[in-house]
């Protein structure tokens, strides 16, 4: 039972966006490192994006189609600052479309937005 002020910074009280949300930024290797891998593996990317005010009860909108068949980290990175260019303010996160299990591969923030 907390008394007073609740403390923040443990698991149970600070909101994140994603499973990567608990540890530090990722650094633009470690998120192209993290692209090569996608794209390694045959997945598709695909690129979402939303207002921080919306993103834990909206569904993310989605920029432009998923990179079907997508080979390129630079293509990805382009498409990526494109986003964050287009809507400076909201959050921007990649996905990684498994199409043999059709579910995602992975999924984490690229760029957090100001809200």
């Amino acid at each position: 039972m907390m008394t007073g002020t609740q403390e923040m910074g443990d698991y149970q009280t600070v909101q994140t966006l994603e499973t990567f949300g608990f540890l530090p930024k990722l650094t633009q290797q470690e998120v192209e490192a993290q692209i090569n891998y996608i794209i390694a593996q045959g997945w598709t990317p695909s690129i979402e994006h939303e207002h921080p005010s919306r993103a834990f009860n909206h569904y993310w909108t989605m920029w432009k189609l998923p990179f079907f068949g997508e080979t390129s980290l630079d293509r990805v990175l382009d498409e990526l600052e494109a986003c964050r260019r287009s809507y400076p303010d909201h959050h921007v996160r990649l996905l990684g479309y498994d199409t043999y299990t059709q579910s995602q591969g992975v999924c984490f923030v690229v760029y957090e937005g100001r809200g």
